[in-house]
C-alpha cells in the first residue's frame, strides 16, 4: 500500500491544500497521504467531502496539542479519473 508523508508546516499557508490534494490525486486506491499539520485540519476535512464525496477516508492519528496526524486513505472503489461516471453498459 502506498502511504505519502506530507509535514505541511513546512510549506507555505497558502500552499498547503493544494499540495495536498495533489499528493491524494497521485495515490492510488486503498493508498494513502499523511499529514502532520500544527493545526486540527478540521476545514481541510470538510473541503475533502465538498471536492472528492465518497473517494476518501478520514483518520485521526494524532490530536494535538502540538502535532496533528491525519491519514487521508483513498477508497477503493474511488474513480481513478476525476470526472470518471459509469456508462451503463457494464451492469
Amino acid at each position: 500500500m502506498t502511504e505519502v508523508v506530507l509535514d505541511v508546516r513546512t510549506i507555505q499557508p497558502q500552499d498547503r491544500h493544494t499540495t495536498i490534494f495533489s499528493a491524494f490525486d497521485a495515490v492510488p486506491a486503498e493508498g494513502a497521504v499523511i499529514i502532520a499539520a500544527d493545526h486540527d485540519p478540521r476545514p481541510l476535512f470538510h473541503q475533502f467531502n465538498a471536492r472528492r464525496p465518497g473517494e476518501f477516508d478520514w483518520s485521526y492519528l494524532e490530536s494535538g496539542p502540538e502535532v496533528w496526524r491525519v491519514r487521508i486513505g483513498r477508497v477503493a472503489a474511488a474513480p481513478t479519473e476525476r470526472g470518471a461516471s459509469c456508462c451503463g453498459t457494464c451492469g
